[in-house]
């Protein structure tokens, strides 16, 4: 998404960040980790990783936060997984967001993944 006038690319990803959190928050999202993944991954610069108590309350949350960040000016996000709920992927560019029942997210696990050092310099070839 473009910058309107007068606001920078960091402020885009800050306001976006504050919407996420915001909105998930407000749904009582639980365990909510936010993990800086600029220069980890050209997917996005930061992935946030919450869950759900029941597959009702997951699909819930995904629905209230796509029309958070719609409302806030970032689009349509892509979606996927709501129809089962298990786990919901919300990808708004910047920010993508996972959206777990408990179960889901432990098996996954996939906050550590993410969290681990940079092994750049100790990778085996």
């Amino acid at each position: 998404m473009p910058s309107p006038a007068g606001t920078s690319r960091m402020d885009d990803l800050s306001r976006a960040i504050d919407t996420v959190l915001a909105s998930l928050e407000d749904s009582k999202a639980e365990n909510i980790v936010s993990i800086d993944i600029q220069g980890k991954s050209p997917l996005a610069d930061y992935m946030v990783v919450a869950s759900g108590r029941s597959h009702r309350h997951v699909a819930a949350v995904a629905e209230h936060l796509l029309k958070a960040l719609k409302d806030a000016g970032f689009g349509n996000a892509r979606v996927e997984g709501l129809s089962g709920a298990d786990w919901v992927l919300i990808d708004s560019g910047d920010v993508i967001v996972h959206v777990f029942r408990p179960e889901v997210r432990e098996f996954y696990n996939i906050e550590k993944m993410w969290q681990a050092p940079d092994l750049e310099e100790e990778t085996v070839h």
